[in-house]
């Protein structure tokens, strides 16, 4: 069963922890600040989606669609989070795969925003920009952290990648823990309990991504 720790998930954090309204630290690397703009401003809007009131389901699953396509490289991390298996599904496989490892991030997304519509967002929690740093030739990484009144802070890192000059992120870690690792681990044992078939992950997604 695929459960509800997808990767992309973690996206939420930038709705649902609130956002901090503190300056982007500067750097002398153009590179990872840019990309820490880049997080700040998606954070911004994904609260924007959060606050706007009255929106039907569908609406919010569309607008989260395209800040999802826009913000993150979900191809890349749908291969990496398939690991070898992409290798050896066939190219319908791969298509329907990617179709519904997006549509399975957008539910869990409208799930909690679900959850959350008509709560406040005063809650005193917020995700702070702490500050960022070139990893690589194409990447930097975006240090952040969850403030909690009632708890201790959550250390997440946010791995970008520049592209044909566009930021996209490829990657969270919560603590220290990669979420797309974690969720390649997890599609893994879906697929060998389905006797290292692909086709039972295409059924398990299919299942978590039905209308209800």
């Amino acid at each position: 069963m695929i459960t509800r720790r997808i990767f992309i998930a973690a996206a939420a954090l930038l709705a649902f922890a609130g956002w901090a309204t503190a300056p982007v630290p500067a750097s002398a690397d153009p590179r990872s600040e840019s990309a820490a703009r880049f997080v700040q401003d998606l954070g911004a809007r994904a609260v924007d989606i959060l606050i706007t009131p009255d929106l039907q389901r569908q609406e919010v699953e569309n607008r989260f669609r395209t800040l999802l396509n826009e913000g993150f490289d979900v191809p890349y991390i749908g291969r990496f989070v398939l690991g070898r298996n992409w290798n050896t599904a066939t190219p319908e496989q791969r298509q329907e795969y990617l179709e519904l490892f997006e549509r399975l991030i957008v539910k869990v997304y409208a799930d909690r925003f679900s959850e959350y519509s008509g709560q406040s967002l005063d809650s005193g929690e917020t995700l702070k920009i702490l500050g960022h740093r070139p990893e690589g030739e194409r990447d930097a990484i975006v240090q952040s952290q969850i403030v909690r009144p009632d708890g201790p802070p959550v250390t997440v890192e946010w791995r970008v990648r520049q592209r044909d000059g566009q930021n996209k992120i490829i990657d969270v870690a919560v603590e220290g823990v990669s979420m797309s690792v974690t969720q390649r681990n997890e599609f893994a044992s879906v697929i060998q309990r389905g006797g290292g078939s692909i086709d039972a992950l295409l059924n398990a997604l299919r299942q978590r991504t039905a209308a209800r």
